[in-house]
């Protein structure tokens, strides 16, 4: 097996696993009266992160950067820190509780949105570890489109709510 299997294949294993949670999260604030915004972009957000991926395997090349994959764990630590900080507030959509506190622990003191500072940077880095700089390139302006969109609509809901 090699090393590009075994790396994104921990990836998307990750990435499985939050969308388990972000759903379970989602089911259990929308049964407390939460309502989803900016839905029409999740989809594309989802293809993006599907199509990230497979590109990274697919064009990747030799062995892996070592030092690119330290920097990614890093970051994958900071993910860690952001959805504890969040609890059962995570999700993968825009949903907000009418009548809740906005969440102000953890990286949340310091940025207002650390979750996308985190997707910045793991889809800059993760490409990186494979040598695969257009990759990264080309995700990473693809993201920042989306971001745009989705930052904007979350910072519409968040402001509802401050």
């Amino acid at each position: 097996m090699s090393w590009v299997t075994i790396i994104l294949g921990l990836v998307a294993a990750e990435r499985l696993g939050e969308l388990f949670l972000a759903r379970a999260n989602t089911t259990a604030l929308l049964a407390r009266g939460a309502v989803e915004r900016g839905a029409a972009h999740y989809p594309l957000i989802v293809a993006l992160h599907a199509g990230w991926l497979i590109a990274i395997w697919f064009y990747a090349q030799g062995e892996p950067n070592w030092s690119w994959l330290a920097v990614y764990v890093v970051i994958e630590a900071l993910r860690v820190w952001t959805l504890a900080s969040l609890g059962r507030y995570w999700t993968t959509r825009i949903i907000t509780l009418p009548g809740e506190q906005l969440v102000r622990r953890g990286p949340y003191r310091f940025i207002r949105h650390p979750n996308y500072a985190v997707v910045i940077a793991e889809i800059a880095v993760l490409p990186l570890v494979f040598h695969e700089i257009d990759v990264a390139i080309v995700f990473s302006l693809l993201n920042g489109a989306m971001l745009t969109w989705r930052i904007r609509v979350e910072n519409q809901t968040l402001d509802a709510r401050a």
